[in-house]
């Protein structure tokens, strides 16, 4: 191996090994193992990780995942193992494929897809959309938004690329896929793979008269997935919903779609003021509405009490094992009410332990359409030219 070649540190591979087989009670096998994961990173700088230890490696992951709630089921992830896969249109098409194994009519299972690993010039495939599915934003000529403003940058660069939007409130964004030997490249998701809910409030008839909807998968798409040493950046996964992920987040905040002052005028509420609390009031019943509308169409969905109570037995599940369980306060407590649940009344550790899931500011950017090349020569927001140096 030449110098600086080497990918993956012996330490960290060892690390996992060592915990993979003690877990897993397969200790007899784990010298056997080491040494040849030893003699490979020698060799090569990288080693290859057996499926079994990929699927325990990204389940671990989601159990190391700090900011998740939801990770009382984290041995129930089915992991589709795509590490083959570099052809762009092979990539989307197995992006699709799993919102279809994950939406299972409606009943939402729990997937992570994960295509080739980093190597020593960086990543294989990327994925620069933040989740697989996302609806578009379009800048008005009056100011301000048509649909989500978080998607305008990746629906900026996708229509420089190609891309014609309908140019409504609900545009779902086409797949913008890297490859070290194709580039940039643009792939729409058929529609019949996308399941989405529309948003009716089970007292107010005039709810529907909003035209809001919501899709059923959020599958997590440019995070780094790191086992062992060795980076994913290509892996999205997905849990299910807690509906005030989406009644309190991405429908009601500021930034978003912002629905609370015209739900609070058509409810007859006083917002001449915040001290009249209408916001709250209102909240309440986008949120009502969102856990209505995905039950009428049976899809899986968690209310915030279920599933602070879940992560608690979690947490208890942990600390009989004997293993911490990270978390990150401002997370786990949900955005609505979250001093009447119970993960708000108590402390958590703030360790990150390996594997994990992370999003480093290259991902950011390219959520954003941006790109995340330092060369000022090229600009910042990538439309019709890709950097041509690989960056991770």
């Amino acid at each position: 191996m030449r110098p600086g070649n080497r990918v993956v540190g012996l330490g960290e591979a060892e690390e996992f090994i060592r915990r993979y087989h003690q877990e897993l009670g397969r200790s007899d096998l784990l010298y056997p193992r080491l040494a040849e994961v030893r003699r490979e990173i020698e060799d090569t700088g990288t080693y290859t990780q057996t499926p079994e230890e990929l699927a325990f490696g990204a389940r671990v992951a989601w159990r190391n995942s700090a900011r998740c709630i939801g990770r009382l089921y984290w041995r129930s992830l089915q992991v589709r193992d795509r590490r083959h896969v570099t052809d762009a249109a092979e990539v989307a098409a197995e992006c699709a494929a799993h919102l279809r194994t994950a939406t299972n009519g409606g009943r939402i299972r729990p997937v992570i897809t994960v295509f080739g690993p980093d190597d020593a010039t960086g990543p294989d495939v990327l994925i620069w959309n933040e989740q697989l599915v996302r609806y578009a934003g379009h800048l008005r000529f009056e100011g301000g938004y048509t649909g989500d403003p978080r998607g305008y940058g990746l629906a900026e660069l996708a229509t420089g690329l190609g891309w014609r939007p309908p140019g409504g409130a609900f545009d779902v964004l086409p797949l913008v896929i890297e490859t070290r030997r194709q580039g940039l490249r643009l792939f729409e998701i058929p529609g019949e793979d996308i399941l989405e809910v529309p948003i009716a409030h089970p007292d107010f008839g005039w709810f529907e008269e909003l035209g809001l909807r919501w899709h059923a998968v959020p599958a997590i798409s440019n995070m780094r997935l790191r086992i062992g040493g060795i980076s994913y950046s290509a892996a999205p996964f997905n849990g299910w919903y807690m509906g005030t992920e989406i009644g309190a987040r991405n429908l009601c905040d500021t930034d978003r779609y912002d629905v609370l002052p015209d739900v609070g005028r058509r409810l007859g509420l006083d917002t001449s003021s915040d001290r009249t609390l209408w916001r709250d009031r209102a909240l309440v019943e986008v949120n009502r509405a969102v856990l209505h509308s995905f039950d009428s169409a049976g899809v899986t969905i968690a209310d915030h009490h279920t599933e602070s109570e879940r992560f608690l037995t979690h947490l208890a599940r942990e600390e009989l094992a004997g293993r911490s369980c990270p978390a990150d306060w401002s997370w786990i407590v949900p955005p609505m009410s979250g001093a009447l649940t119970p993960v708000f009344h108590r402390y958590y550790d703030e360790g990150r332990p390996s594997p994990d899931f992370h999003l480093d500011e290259a991902a950011r950017l390219r959520a954003e359409g941006i790109s995340p090349c330092p060369d000022p020569r090229l600009g910042t927001r990538t439309t019709l030219r890709r950097c041509p140096v690989w960056h991770g």
